[in-house]
């Protein structure tokens, strides 16, 4: 009984999360359209959740595409099907890999950093201090850094998806010599606007998410130390779940409009 009392308790509070998340998402929306806005610190959020991001994304990118080309070569070899590898590179890593796996990067760098950060400030009530001298802190803190790192992400994406790209020829050049004039006009070949435009809307939406989860979990942190410590580590976790829901839905529709 008791096991069942407290599975009931858990399944509560991550009904009142939920709850609590919608809420804030529609302050967020209802603060972003409201005056003052605040763009010298949405200028100064781009750079650091764009700029300094880049690096680390354009590492992981490059990594993925000399990974992605070394592991299915052989493969493709065994059918005779190699010449179709700038083409089965390009889809794969436009269409999932690339919006995937740089949002999961950014919610490790971004998402946890901006928990940490806000909910530094909750403990030691900067944000009390802001409300008292008549700030908005939800306009400066909370709508700058949701709206910069939904605006950011996309661009994160297509800067990793081409590092990625560059990666796989890297591969192709080495082991098949294959130009680079001839790889990527296969590589634009095989696009289609149906395979990027939908990668770039998710990316959108998962740069909210990171923005809003992150932001939610700094606000509402717990006093102490250790709920900074809890705030940035929870904040990592939901936003990583929250990105493959995200992604299943955004297939799930795609599918449905490539069918009709």
């Amino acid at each position: 009984m008791s096991g069942i009392h407290n599975l009931k308790v858990q399944f509560d509070s991550f009904l009142i999360e939920i709850g609590d998340i919608s809420y804030f998402t529609a302050r967020f929306f209802k603060e972003l359209f409201k005056r003052p806005f605040e763009f010298k610190e949405l200028l100064n959020q781009c750079y650091n959740m764009g700029n300094k991001s880049l690096l680390l994304v354009g590492i992981t990118g490059f990594i993925i595409g000399l990974v992605l080309t070394l592991q299915t070569r052989p493969t493709l070899m065994e059918f005779g099907a190699v010449s179709w590898m700038p083409s089965m590179v390009s889809i794969s890593i436009v269409r999932e890999i690339g919006p995937i796996l740089t949002a999961l990067v950014c919610a490790g760098r971004i998402g946890s950093g901006i928990g940490a950060e806000i909910g530094s400030m909750k403990v030691t009530e900067q944000i009390d201090a802001m409300e008292v001298s008549g700030t908005n802190p939800f306009k400066y803190l909370v709508v700058t850094r949701i709206l910069a790192i939904t605006l950011m992400l996309p661009i994160l994406v297509i800067m990793g998806d081409a590092i990625a790209l560059f990666g796989s020829f890297l591969v192709e050049n080495a082991k098949g010599n294959v130009s680079f004039t001839l790889y990527f006009s296969q590589v634009f070949d095989s696009l289609e606007f149906g395979d990027i435009i939908p990668a770039t809307i998710k990316s959108f939406f998962f740069g909210l998410a990171i923005g809003i989860v992150g932001c939610y979990k700094g606000y509402y942190c717990e006093k102490g130390t250790a709920g900074v410590g809890r705030a940035a580590n929870t904040a990592v976790v939901l936003t990583s779940l929250l990105l493959f829901i995200i992604d299943f839905i955004a297939v799930f529709v795609t599918d449905i409009f490539y069918d009709l």
